[in-house]
């Protein structure tokens, strides 16, 4: 037998040993190769795209460009709200290496405070480092030339040339509305703006460039240029100046305009002039107004207390949104309603003896005395309403409801507008849905003279006015021209040329689209007759205003709208509204159209607390139906170039 020797096997075993460590480690070098050359595979094959596209962030830069918003004029090209160069300074964080450093230099160079560099710090924090920060939003030449200069000492910051709305006064302000910084709300509720929103961009918050925003508002643009590995820009590659936004020309007259707005000041009140048979918008003001501007750039805090603390409310729109009793100005539809009902004939008459009683409630003439034997020109003429409540009386709330909400009484007038209220037209299914009791007598007399549930908007009284102006056709208001024919006024030629062919309704419809409101158009004559009277002939309620030149006359109607109830001892004591507490008077409102033989526009005016009608509204309307008529052959010449009968 042979021996081996004891170092033998511990010689085998270590031999093995070696083997499998050799072999262990020859795999993971094989294991690590693999990984390795897998991994280069996928960075320069898989992801090279990625990769390019991160080696050239590091070597190009690409800025968003706030698009130019589109113009809105006024009927005769006059710009209402335009655009003007605005300077910024924007800063993306990720591209600076250290920003307290950087925040150091832009105080010394742009002199911001320690109050902004805190509320930057704060907006930063709270967004993705890409994002860029408006560091200065309107910047004086001067301020961004010496940006321009420094700029290479500053990572991150990137001036911008961008444009601003600006609009050349506050006539408008109501109408055109203003435009403000993007909000997280809008960026939600508006789809448009996913890919459009840029820092600094501006959007339309109220009135048209609310309305319009979408269309108006253009298309993004982008700057791209190239930087050394210090950031600094080396040329531009390219620059795309995106789109303008779409503009938009008005009905408004910019001249009345600001006319009416002058006459308005100081005052709270409300203007609305119209064409009679296109719906053009002529003039919408109210009063106070608001800064327009002042909304652009970022509000100022002072500025903005100093509007909603106002009690005259300038931040709201009164023509569109403001909502009072009609008064005495929905005598006219009062009357027409019991004329087409076959209520009344117009030769009725009743006595006023100042007032008259009803199941132990007095209801009371705003003339002490009474106005004697009355008949419908008379009661219209004076204002006589115990006239009135004699007519509702027979009436009915539902029926002079019915002619209400069919002359524009009771809904939206301009469409799209979401300042703008509807109002309300009472009636005794409304009173049980809404209230959830039972309509009285009583409360029919009331409507009949504009008091009681009635609600209306300044604007829904003109668009009533201008339809019993035109005949008594249904007429579609507008604040853009948008080239649609004006089928009224075709008919209207027609019908003067041809006297002897008289027109039935059914072929004023078929032929001409027309929307007649009366079952007699001499009913409509009737009450234009009536408010003639009231402007132009001895005891008309707003005689003392009247023009005696034809070219200048008006038909009109007087209202004041009831605050706060009189009493009896008031009463006895003949107590004036001018004795009154300012909160505690009347609205004063007025209607008209004009000129009374060939009407062409109609008005409504209001002066909250203006106490009566024909003192404090109808002195307006006078000056504004002037101005207006004054203009009107330069608005014919306009009409008959874009073809537009007239």
């Amino acid at each position: 037998v042979k021996m081996l020797s004891p170092g033998s096997g511990n010689t085998v075993i270590k031999s093995k040993l070696i083997s499998r460590r050799m072999f262990l480690i020859t795999a993971a070098q094989a294991v690590v190769m693999v990984g390795l050359v897998g991994r280069l595979i996928s960075l320069q094959i898989n992801q090279a795209t990625k990769y390019k596209s991160l080696s050239d962030k590091n070597r190009f830069r690409e800025w968003k460009l706030a698009p130019e918003r589109g113009i809105i004029r006024d009927f005769f090209n006059k710009e209402l709200a335009s655009n003007e160069p605005l300077y910024q300074v924007h800063l993306v964080p990720e591209n600076t290496k250290d920003l307290n450093n950087l925040f150091v230099r832009l105080k010394a160079i742009l002199n911001i405070s320690e109050t902004k560099v805190s509320y930057l710090k704060r907006i930063i924090s709270k967004q993705k480092p890409w994002e860029p920060v408006i560091v200065s939003e309107n910047l004086s030449w001067s301020d961004f030339s010496r940006i321009n200069l420094f700029l290479h000492e500053l990572e991150g910051v990137e001036p911008i040339v961008s444009v601003a709305r600006t609009y050349p006064d506050n006539s408008s302000a109501h109408i055109l509305g203003y435009v403000s910084q993007i909000s997280k709300k809008d960026l939600q509720t508006k789809k448009y703006l996913k890919d459009q929103s840029v820092p600094g961009m501006a959007i339309g918050k109220t009135g048209l460039e609310r309305k319009l925003d979408e269309k108006i508002i253009g298309k993004v643009g982008y700057q791209r240029y190239e930087v050394n590995a210090y950031g600094k820009r080396i040329r531009e590659i390219l620059i795309n100046s995106g789109q303008v936004g779409e503009s938009f020309k008005t009905t408004l007259d910019y001249e009345v305009q600001k006319y009416v707005n002058e006459l308005l000041k100081d005052k709270a009140a409300a203007v609305c002039v119209m064409d009679v048979y296109n719906g053009d918008v002529v003039s919408l003001v109210s009063s106070p107004t608001f800064e327009p501007n002042a909304f652009v750039h970022g509000l100022d805090k002072k500025y903005w207390d100093s509007l909603i603390k106002d009690e005259k409310k300038p931040l709201t729109n009164k023509a569109l949104s403001g909502l009072y009793p009609p008064g005495s100005t929905i005598k006219t539809l009062v009357a027409l309603s019991a004329l087409e009902n076959g209520i009344i004939k117009p030769l009725d008459s009743f006595r006023c003896k100042g007032k008259i009683e009803l199941y132990g409630e007095k209801f009371h003439c705003w003339e002490k005395k009474g106005h004697g034997i009355v008949n419908l020109r008379k009661g219209i003429q004076r204002s006589c309403d115990v006239y009135f409540y004699e007519v509702a009386r027979k009436l009915g709330v539902d029926r002079l409801s019915e002619t209400a909400k069919r002359f524009g009484l009771g809904k939206k007038v301009l469409n799209d507008f979401v300042e703008e209220r509807s109002g309300v037209v009472p009636n005794t299914k409304w009173k049980k849905k809404f209230i959830g009791q039972n309509w009285y007598l009583g409360e029919t007399l009331h409507s009949g003279i504009g008091q009681g549930y009635f609600q209306s908007t300044p604007i829904q009284l003109c668009l009533m006015t201008a339809q019993i102006a035109n005949g008594g056709f249904e007429i579609k208001p507008r604040i853009l021209t948008d080239g649609s024919n004006n089928n009224l006024r075709d008919y209207l030629k027609f019908k003067n040329e041809n006297p002897n062919q008289p027109l039935p309704t059914d072929l004023l419809v078929a032929n001409f689209d027309l929307k007649p409101l009366f079952k007699n158009q001499e009913h409509i004559n009737l009450i234009k007759d009536a408010m003639f009277s009231s402007s132009n002939e001895p005891g008309g309620t707003s005689y003392r205003h009247r023009f005696e030149n034809p070219k200048y006359t008006f038909a009109g109607k007087t209202g004041s709208s009831q605050i706060k109830r009189f009493t009896e001892a008031q009463r006895e004591a003949e107590v004036k509204q001018k004795d009154l507490e300012y909160r505690d008077r009347d609205h004063a409102l007025f209607v008209a159209f004009a000129p009374y033989k060939n009407p062409q526009y109609a008005i409504s005016v209001l002066v909250e607390h203006g106490g009566s009608g024909g003192k404090a509204a109808a002195p307006i309307a006078r000056k504004v139906i002037k101005k207006v008529l004054e203009r009107h052959e330069l608005r014919e010449r306009i009409n008959q170039l874009l073809g537009e009968p007239v």
